[in-house]
């Protein structure tokens, strides 16, 4: 049995996020909560919540071990760019990109 959670739109790059991402994938619960409870990066809160929330949605299907559970798969996708100006010397503006990103976790039954 799988369960799945998505966060659309977290201000967060993606690319950094991908980074965290990498090490829970694969993991147990237990252990990738773990991993991110102590990870002290934006993109691991981000991550935690996301995580959470799939933990949530597996325990209201019927006949699912929470423990048993592994984390099968992070996508990190991303989200539409905020573009904005920051004003430079001379009159001058530089572009500035704030990226947002989705997160989908996907949690599945089974071993690490």
């Amino acid at each position: 049995m799988e369960s799945k959670a998505i966060a659309k739109f977290q201000r967060v790059s993606p690319r950094k996020t991908r980074l965290v991402a990498k090490n829970v994938q694969g993991r147990g619960v237990e252990e990738a909560l773990n991993i991110l409870r102590f990870t002290p990066n934006k993109p691991a809160g981000v991550l935690l919540n996301v995580l959470k929330s799939a933990l949530a949605n597996a325990s209201q299907l019927g006949g699912v071990n929470v423990d048993a559970m592994v984390v099968k798969e992070v996508i990190v996708n991303e989200g539409p760019t905020w573009k904005r100006f920051m004003p430079r010397a001379q009159g001058r503006a530089t572009k500035i990109h704030k990226r947002t990103s989705h997160v989908t976790v996907i949690l599945a039954e089974g071993q690490e």
